[in-house]
């Protein structure tokens, strides 16, 4: 299953739900792109210190994607349909449908335009 940056969020915050979707699977993967999401919140936080050591803690538990040539073919080919469609998505997003096509994976997200991408599961919480 790969995480999107509010299912990061959401781990961050203690919420149980979050962790009990995530637990039907045997590995989570955080997109390299999710990773920059949430480290920019991160810098801003005032919290920080102690969201960087979670962060740490979290991240030994995860697999991180990184984006290859074929994750970026992937990237062209649904960036294009949901223009065509007239349906476009946040481009960090398309990315991250991108990794989950590529890896045959669902996305555990909140963001419902997730269900705009052909052939993408999403998972809530």
């Amino acid at each position: 299953m790969i995480l999107d940056t509010n299912a990061v969020s959401a781990f961050g915050f203690g919420e149980s739900s979050v962790a009990k979707v995530a637990a039907r699977h045997t590995t989570l993967y955080l997109p390299a792109v999710v990773l920059g999401e949430y480290w920019f919140g991160l810098i801003g936080s005032t919290r920080r210190v102690e969201t960087e050591r979670w962060l740490e803690y979290f991240l030994d538990g995860v697999e991180v994607l990184d984006i290859r040539r074929s994750t970026a073919i992937k990237f062209a080919k649904i960036r294009r349909a949901l223009k065509d469609a007239g349906t476009p998505i946040p481009i960090n997003d398309v990315w991250v449908a991108a990794l989950a096509s590529e890896h045959w994976l669902p996305v555990l997200s909140r963001d419902a335009h997730f269900d705009l991408v052909k052939g993408l599961r999403r998972v809530s919480w």
